[in-house]
């Protein structure tokens, strides 16, 4: 009997392929002697449709909300039904025993597989691959300890809590306030406390009144004395004080000298990996994360990257000086390291308590290929390769002296005994000065003028979604692209700001949805359904309530909405105003009616056809007759021949989809972004 293998994508499954001899390939899966192995392409399939339960939900109107179906349901998503097709006959298949679910090993990818199997009512027994790493070594081992899929029954009814949570609130509330202020209003459970958090910040801003203020320092040539606990002074008591602490010189009182020691730093959890990127290269966290993606799944060379944690298992260790001899070639540090098969110094790293799914990101046994990487794929790799390299240099180590002088005023200076991991510097010699010295010096009046806070840069919204308890390392990404792409929020430079639409939908919702304690207090309930300690149905229900009173509040609110993309032009179907929509195509005019579906670009399609005449590119517009080309050189015009639609994917059609499945941050859209995308007819 064969074993049918679930991986999540293409490119995984080719890899599993290798590895498990399944060498024969046809357009849904390999095939090899002992294993069939096939893919979803994300997800397969998503939480039904409001329309899907009942007809009359399909209107939108305040009347039937809030939407609360007994029982939620899934169905297949329309472009991948191919595929679930052909998972579908291969699991009816006479020679098929059982089956392995080798999707991502997350939350989200054991709903993939779950869906799946659920939906075919596959009834053979089920095992679970759960790996950190994609390299054959990884993936033999992996398949030699398999675990009954019952294991991580806890982990698949939190993947089901969480998507039914984003459904019943994230609808609700959107066609709540998309259908009573005729706005593409949208609203979620994780989504709008992130949005508070920036907004928050800004209004900090907003009421902060610079102030000025003074300091005394002490210049000599030992370097600056600062006034002990440098007290923010008004301009005559500086002044002053300034008075009262001249002098010819003054005496050193007493001396402390402090040994400090620090530790190299852990390796990364995606979180801090995302912040620091954004930090040193200004990458979004969408950005990083699809990096350090390429890097596990095409190149096999760093483990798994939607990890929570920065420590690494006990049985690790046996595997570092092989990882390390893996990257010597490619990192000069680590060559004299590998040579005497340097041991794992920083002993503090190996912590299986603080281990959850996944350990702390580190490079594989896989060694790295660099003329392949990207430059931007290279700086990621290199992150976390001088993470993993300090774990076996030494630590740093300086002596501070402390010198208390006349007058009240405090001299610090540094020695660095030993640079330890902080390669980058060198150590240096202090002659330690004496009780009773006396030095010279003159007393300096520094004027100077209290800073704002800063607006949130990515990295530290990143930072306090981490800290509120908001998403997870494998969504807080996604969830701050799907705010800019809703036009809620916007990058401004390197920093990010709320939009006038995203302001207002801040005054419109409950305040208990635009502050992260609700939704902490739900992730938090997640994470007890996967652990065991708290029942599915019981988090439910609690969501159901708590959609019911939100929903219930938007319909009696008397707020104002002003719809600041609206313009004056009229939609030709049903009369109502069009409305400015920013898309990755560009503008589109969109009825602001969201029971008509018309819309249309608001500037002319620059297309790849060329003028007959000047041989440059013409654009395309729509007149009486239908669409036609226009050269705006030339002024020539040709109508637009008719184009037959195509049932079926062409080969192009299917490779691009195929290229997007692989590069995609998610294991897919989300049932709540294909919920609102279907039900509002608006496409981007």
């Amino acid at each position: 009997m064969k074993t049918l293998v679930i991986a999540e994508k293409p490119s995984v499954a080719e890899s599993l392929a290798r590895v498990l001899q399944a060498t024969q390939k046809s357009r849904h899966y390999y095939s090899g002697g002992d294993y069939i192995v096939t893919w979803s392409l994300g997800h397969l399939l998503t939480l039904k449709m409001p329309e899907d339960y009942k007809s009359e939900w399909q209107e939108w109107s305040l009347d039937t909300l809030p939407l609360l179906p007994d029982k939620m349901q899934i169905k297949p998503l329309p472009k991948t039904r191919a595929q679930l097709k052909a998972i579908g006959e291969l699991a009816k298949r006479q020679d098929i025993g059982s089956a392995v679910i080798a999707t991502d090993a997350g939350r989200e990818g054991e709903l993939v597989a779950r869906w799946i199997l659920d939906y075919l009512h596959f009834d053979k027994p089920v095992k679970r691959l759960w790996i950190s790493s994609q390299t054959d070594k990884a993936v033999r081992d992996g398949f030699a300890h398999l675990r009954p899929s019952k294991d991580y029954d806890d982990l698949y009814a939190a993947a089901q809590a969480r998507a039914t949570a984003d459904w019943l609130v994230g609808l609700n509330v959107t066609r709540a306030l998309t259908v009573k202020y005729n706005d593409s209003l949208s609203a979620g459970r994780v989504q709008t406390p992130t949005l508070g958090l920036v907004a928050a910040q800004a209004e900090k801003i907003s009421h902060f009144v610079p102030e000025t203020y003074y300091t005394l320092s002490l210049q000599t040539k030992h370097g600056e004395a600062q006034l002990n606990g440098n007290p923010h002074l008004a301009l005559a008591a500086a002044q002053q004080q300034r008075k009262q602490l001249q002098a010819d010189s003054y005496q050193i009182m007493t001396v402390k000298e402090k040994s400090k020691h620090q530790k190299a730093p852990l390796p990364y959890d995606l979180t801090e990996l995302q912040k620091d990127a954004n930090q040193r290269y200004q990458f979004s966290a969408k950005k990083t994360l699809s990096l350090l993606q390429t890097l596990y799944e095409r190149y096999k060379v760093v483990t798994y990257p939607r990890t929570d944690s920065k420590y690494l298992t006990s049985d690790l260790q046996a595997t570092m000086t092989e990882r390390l001899a893996a990257v010597s070639r490619y990192e000069p540090l680590a060559k004299p390291l590998a040579g005497k098969k340097a041991p794992v110094i920083q002993k503090q790293v190996f912590n299986d308590a603080k281990v959850t799914d996944h350990y702390g990101l580190i490079p594989t046994e896989q060694m790295p290929q660099p003329e392949l990487f990207s430059n931007d794929e290279k700086k990621i790799y290199d992150m976390i390769l001088g993470r993993f390299i300090g774990l076996f240099l030494p630590d740093y180590i300086e002596t501070q002296f402390t010198y208390q002088l006349s007058g009240d005023f405090v001299l610090k200076q540094t020695q660095v005994i030993q640079a330890g991991f902080k390669l980058d510097l060198a150590t240096t010699t202090v002659i330690p000065l004496k009780s009773g010295t006396q030095l010279k010096g003159n007393v300096a009046l520094n004027k100077q003028l209290t800073q704002a806070p800063k607006p949130l840069s990515e990295a530290n919204l990143l930072v306090q979604m981490e800290k509120k308890g908001l998403g997870t390392p494998a969504t807080r990404a996604e969830i701050i692209e799907k705010l800019v792409n809703s036009g809620l929020m916007e990058r401004v430079g390197t920093h990010l700001a709320v939009t006038p639409k995203g302001q207002q939908l801040l005054k419109l919702v409950n305040p208990r949805l635009t502050t992260p304690d609700l939704t902490a207090k739900w992730e938090q309930q997640l994470e007890q359904i996967a652990q065991g300690k708290l029942q599915k149905r019981d988090f439910i229900q609690q969501i159901r309530q708590a959609t019911t009173d939100l929903v219930k509040e938007v319909k009696r609110s008397s707020a104002d909405y002003k719809d600041f993309n609206l313009t004056m032009k009229v939609c030709p179907t049903c009369g109502a105003k069009l409305r400015e929509k920013s898309t990755r195509n560009g503008v589109l005019l969109v009825c602001s009616n969201q029971n008509c579906d018309y819309y249309r670009r608001r500037d002319p399609k620059v297309t790849n056809h060329r003028c007959p005449q000047c041989h440059k590119k013409m654009v395309m517009l729509s007149g009486e007759k239908g669409d036609y080309f226009k050269c705006t050189h030339c002024n020539i015009t040709e109508k637009v021949g008719d184009v037959k639609s195509k049932k079926r994917m062409n080969k192009g059609e299917e490779r691009r989809l195929l290229q997007k499945v692989n590069q995609d941050d998610e294991p897919g859209e989300s049932a709540l972004a294909q919920a609102l995308k279907a039900a509002m007819g608006k496409q981007d």
